[in-house]
């Protein structure tokens, strides 16, 4: 059994990028006009994956997920401070649903090239993430989660352009975050090459 000392600066780095990343994907990223698809929080939320996949790597998944669910309440608990109660509802559910997915993916392909279990689990669980996240926190839908809690309505389903069609903003916004997460997520793939000979598997991660 994995000891938690083992994994606690895994926990620590997790709980730090989604904390950081539920607070900056309420600012839209004003330059080159992309304020409209983009927020700073897209930039910083794939390094969850590969805080992810080196635990995964080094220790297995079932330390891994016992990383997620650690950085899960943490983050979250932090979320409600620093964001809206629904963000918070949000980013929980696609986070814990992305990293399981992550986790189980790159378990799969491990035995892979080294590039693609870490590659192919950062894309799948950044659809589902990206899905999740920007349909419960800005879609119009989801809109009675802020009622819920007595705050004011923070959907985002006004229309906006997008490649020549109109679509809600929210949906404007989660093109630009899965493109940059996308992006973020082929350089992460050099410090996760860099560490292979540094985190190598532990003896009994499985």
């Amino acid at each position: 059994m994995t000891r938690f000392a083992s994994i606690a600066p895994f926990v620590l780095a997790m709980t730090a990028v989604v904390a950081a990343s539920n607070y900056l994907v309420q600012f839209p990223f004003a330059h080159f006009g992309l304020a409209d698809i983009l927020t700073w929080g897209a930039f910083t939320y794939p390094v969850a994956f590969l805080v992810n996949d080196l635990t995964n790597r080094r220790f297995g998944p079932v330390a891994a997920r016992k990383v997620v669910l650690a950085g899960f309440v943490l983050a979250v608990a932090l979320s409600i401070w620093l964001a809206t109660p629904r963000i918070a509802i949000a980013s929980g559910s696609a986070f814990l649903a992305a990293q399981f997915l992550d986790v189980a993916v790159f378990d799969r392909l491990r035995k892979n090239a080294w590039w693609q279990a870490p590659f192919v689990s950062t894309v799948l669980g950044s659809v589902l993430d990206t899905v999740l996240f920007f349909s419960i926190a800005f879609a119009g839908v989801f809109a009675s989660l802020d009622a819920l809690f007595g705050m004011e309505d923070g959907s985002l389903a006004f229309p906006v352009a997008l490649l020549g069609w109109q679509v809600p903003l929210w949906v404007s916004l989660a093109v630009g975050d899965f493109a940059v997460k996308i992006g973020v997520g082929l350089v992460m793939l050099a410090p996760y090459g860099a560490l292979l000979s540094v985190l190598k598997p532990a003896p009994a991660a499985r």
